[in-house]
């Protein structure tokens, strides 16, 4: 069976670094994330603009600019989101955020995200967001995190708010991510929750969630999707067998140096999976392009 090219559904970049991290690096250029590309054989990316939310950003890459990256490096990008935050326009829970999402799709966006608000998933702010891109047809990927000193839409252990969202909206298509999502990939606690678990898995929210929300749908990015499949092999490809509709390739590229990250193994996880059997062709050819090109051109 012949080895597939990626869609990468996350990835972060800026046409040229301005604000560089603590740490001393900055967001990756177009020509970064294609040398990094080209090494783990990924075709191309959906550009999430990073820094339009406030919590936990450095520079910050605009609409404007997704947009025109999209346009000057096709062969890197493909499609870009839009970083509405829920506050826009009339920072209310009644504001039309319609209005903004329509622009924005004609403008060529395929959906919202990275949103990382630090709010919870119940807030009214968030709902009124979460209603209107349901409206509008554009898909969420959003990050988890805590209440203060961390970014990421709040939630507590068990998801029991991002469950909320999931039967208020039936029909918009919400993309899981983050450590806190994919922690309750098994069983957690609230120290294990803001890292990477490791050993066997006993199944925990995360396939439940998939099982009984069809609009539900994870991201594999980073090093928290990488683990949650890798940490236990043999759960890992029952899961991705199982939940192959839902599943998407991605790698959360932030940074230069992520072409030695160990979420980069995503790709050659899956490549080694198909090649023994451990994974239908089906499943793989979903998670690796078809469930984001039905996505983002379907």
């Amino acid at each position: 069976m012949k080895i597939l090219p990626k869609i990468d559904v996350h990835v972060h970049a800026v046409p040229e670094v301005l604000i560089r991290r603590e740490r001393g690096d900055g967001y990756p250029t177009p020509r970064e994330i294609r040398a990094i590309y080209d090494a783990y054989g990924i075709e191309k990316g959906v550009l999430l603009p990073d820094g339009c939310y406030p919590e936990g950003s450095s520079d910050i890459c605009s609409p404007r600019e997704a947009r025109a990256m999209v346009r000057d490096y096709p062969e890197t990008f493909g499609w870009w989101f839009a970083p509405l935050s829920c506050a826009a326009g009339g920072n209310s829970p009644d504001t039309d955020l319609s209005y903004f999402l329509r622009q924005y799709r004609e403008a060529g966006a395929r959906g919202v995200g990275e949103v990382s608000e630090n709010r919870p998933f119940d807030d009214p702010m968030m709902l009124n967001l979460f209603r209107h891109c349901e409206a509008c047809g554009m898909p969420v990927l959003f990050h988890i995190g805590r209440q203060g000193g961390d970014y990421g839409i709040v939630d507590e252990l068990g998801l029991p708010r991002l469950e909320k969202v999931l039967g208020m909206f039936p029909k918009l298509i919400l993309l899981g991510h983050s450590q806190k999502f994919w922690a309750e990939i098994g069983q957690t606690d609230e120290a294990s929750r803001d890292g990477y678990p490791s050993g066997k898995v006993i199944p925990g929210r995360v396939p439940e969630l998939l099982r009984k929300y069809p609009n539900l749908r994870g991201d594999l990015s980073a090093g928290s999707g990488y683990n949650a499949v890798t940490r236990d092999p043999e759960f890992g490809w029952a899961f991705l067998e199982e939940f192959a509709d839902q599943l998407y390739f991605g790698t959360d590229i932030c940074a230069p140096c992520n072409m030695h990250s160990d979420m980069m193994k995503l790709s050659a996880f899956l490549d080694d999976a198909m090649e023994r059997g451990k994974i239908s062709y089906r499943a793989y050819e979903k998670i690796c392009r078809g469930n984001a090109l039905d996505l983002l051109e379907g």
